[in-house]
């Protein structure tokens, strides 16, 4: 396990959690200007969640050699960071 990208996938995850919230919150309580909503869920969210470093790990982990480490890598990093973005989604109809 001290190979397997463990900051990546926590920010991965956390990213689609916050990503949940803030379109829940946009679809219930805030409308902001579609340019807005564009820049903070693609821009900054998007950029927050560092998939682009995701891609990167897994050629890593496959260049080093270790399919069961990256393919459960993969599946627990997509997951995951769906069922984050529910449970964010979740969370804001609670209140």
């Amino acid at each position: 396990w001290e190979v397997f990208p463990f900051q990546i996938f926590v920010i991965n995850i956390l990213g689609c959690f916050l990503m949940g919230v803030l379109t829940e919150l946009m679809a219930l309580y805030w409308s902001p200007h579609m340019h807005l909503r564009s820049f903070l869920t693609t821009g900054v969210l998007g950029g927050f969640t560092t998939f682009s470093a995701f891609a990167l790990e897994v050629g890593l982990l496959t260049d080093k050699n270790m399919p069961m480490t990256s393919f459960v890598y993969v599946v627990l990093s997509v997951a995951l960071s769906l069922a984050a973005f529910f449970a964010g989604l979740k969370l804001v109809r609670l209140f």
